[in-house]
């Protein structure tokens, strides 16, 4: 056998082995490609059932930021709404992300005199996206990035820190930070509200299948009740009706690692992934399955503040994003220097540090850490590291001392002069030079993060189908859904994403005619 015919039979080999392990994911995203899943529809399609165990206006798939914005609107709406939640607790990604939401004319902009608009966020945003973005669904999430605060602040009561952060990517700051640092400032809020309006939310709920009748569009939802996380099959059979429509909050599938890795085949298990261990495609394929179209599956985001010393998502990301990027530099231990602009894209900078192909190091002053919260937390478990000085950081990480005095000389220099003349790095008005001890530094190594691409939605979070048709009785809304980034979120542009869209398709569910 020649090599080709060998290379060929292994790879026939791997694809086999993939299709047995991800239970058919591959297929249905090859032929959703390919414009065959159509035909296959009707025939695959979960059959209706003689008797339905529930019934509910609005059935929403996942509890994060996305459904349970959905589930609060489409009540508020007058619709009768049930959540399910795979899990055994609620939040999903959303109860364990940064807790950053990104909004234009904000309150506390205008209190630092930050000049900003909805049309430089969607600049910003097709900039990172490579222009791959859908421009009236990223418009959208920049036009109601207000809105979106708002409503955690006046319907949510969600506490945030007194000051807006500067995130890579961003033209200015504009994101607010909650008080507990995490997504749970928000989602916890949202869970009191579902509760405040009596909307069940059912854990350990697996969606099997969304259930199809004909022009009718989605009419319901095959489930798993019971079902224990991650075992396979767990649970009872039950099927729900929905009266008026579905809407699939599910979340990305950044923890399925053979869904990821036929996407990207780099994406294998060496590379940790920040998210909880249920962020998996199930519901994605199932919306492939039904004729969905499929949208940049394949861009799949790394985030470059990642601590190779912590297991997924970890607490040295705040360092990374409050206080070494915006107020310090991030090197390259063989040089001591500077590879990239600390603020660009998290594309930009993933793709950077993984260039170097070993981790790099971020370094901040005393100036740039009292930016961080959370610090001394850091420190006791080692993520982060304090210094008397510059040169006592470069021992312990192995820098080049050298190459990080002159860099560190070289940053200040620039500084000085308002602009960064090697990378382009934006100064705030509050950043001084690196040259007030403590010191500290942190490793960095990019972990897997977000997936930007989904199913297509139209503004009102109606799916499409392949041929951009309206797919009846179902929404979609938050990272299962793709379009708004194209090749790069910018961060905390998914928690605005999330309550954007999420509200949306709440709201526009809850006028569906009722099919009851």
């Amino acid at each position: 056998m020649g090599d080709k015919a060998k290379d060929h039979s292994k790879n026939a080999t791997s694809r086999r082995s993939f299709l047995k392990q991800a239970g058919g994911a591959a297929a249905a995203v090859g032929l959703a490609t390919s414009g065959l899943l159509s035909k296959a529809t009707s025939a695959d399609a979960a059959e209706l059932p003689k008797k339905w165990d529930q019934t509910a206006d609005v059935i929403v798939i996942g509890s994060g930021f996305a459904g349970l914005a959905a589930a609060l609107e489409a009540k508020k709406a007058g619709a009768n709404v049930v959540i399910l939640e795979k899990m055994p607790v609620p939040g999903g990604n959303s109860i364990i992300n940064g807790g950053l939401i990104a909004a234009t004319g904000s309150p506390l902009q205008a209190k630092e005199g930050i000049k900003d608009s909805p049309e430089l966020m969607y600049k910003d945003m097709l900039k990172a996206g490579l222009h791959m973005n859908h421009p009236e669904l990223a418009m959208m999430v920049a036009d109601q990035s207000l809105d979106a605060l708002m409503w955690t602040l006046d319907y949510l009561n969600v506490d945030y820190k007194g000051r807006v952060t500067h995130l890579g990517g961003h033209s200015v700051p504009r994101s607010y930070l909650t008080d507990v640092r995490s997504g749970a400032g928000i989602v916890r809020q949202e869970l009191k509200k579902v509760k405040e309006e009596g909307i069940p939310l059912q854990k350990r709920t697996y969606l099997e299948h969304l259930i199809v009748d004909g022009s009718n569009g989605v009419v319901g939802v095959e489930v798993l009740s019971g079902y224990a996380f991650p075992k396979a099959g767990s649970g009872k059979k039950t099927f729900i009706k929905a009266n008026k429509a579905v809407i699939m909050a599910n979340g990305g599938f950044s923890y399925d690692i053979p869904f990821r890795m036929i996407q990207d085949p780099r994406l294998d298990k060496t590379l940790d992934c920040t998210n909880h261990p249920g962020a998996t495609a199930e519901g994605l394929v199932e919306l492939l399955r039904i004729g969905a179209t499929p949208v940049q599956p394949s861009w799949i985001q790394l985030g470059p503040w990642g601590c190779p010393q912590e297991k997924g998502m970890g607490i040295g990301y705040i360092f990374a994003i409050s206080g070494c990027f915006p107020f310090g530099v991030m090197v390259d231990p063989k040089t001591g220097k500077r590879f990239v602009n600390e603020l660009a894209d998290r594309k930009v900078r993933a793709d950077a540090i993984i260039k170097t192909g070993h981790w790099a190091v971020g370094v901040a002053d005393q100036n740039g850490a009292k930016y961080v919260d959370g610090l001394d937390k850091m420190l006791a478990r080692g993520t982060v590291k304090q210094f008397n000085t510059l040169d006592e950081l470069a021992q312990a990480f192995k820098v080049d001392s050298a190459g990080l005095q002159e860099q560190v000389k070289r940053y200040n220099a620039f500084l000085a002069k308002g602009k960064d003349e090697e990378f382009g790095k934006p100064f705030r008005a509050s950043s001084q030079p690196i040259a007030k001890p403590p010191f500290y530094g942190m490793y960095l190594w990019p972990k897997v993060h977000h997936t930007m691409g989904g199913v297509q939605i139209n503004s009102k979070a109606q799916l499409l189908d392949l041929n951009g048709m309206v797919v009846p009785g179902i929404y979609a809304a938050g990272e299962v859904t793709g379009g708004v980034h194209g090749a790069v979120r910018l961060g905390s542009n998914a928690t605005t994403d999330c309550l954007v869209f999420g509200r949306i398709a709440g709201a526009n569910a809850a006028k569906e005619k009722s099919r009851g």
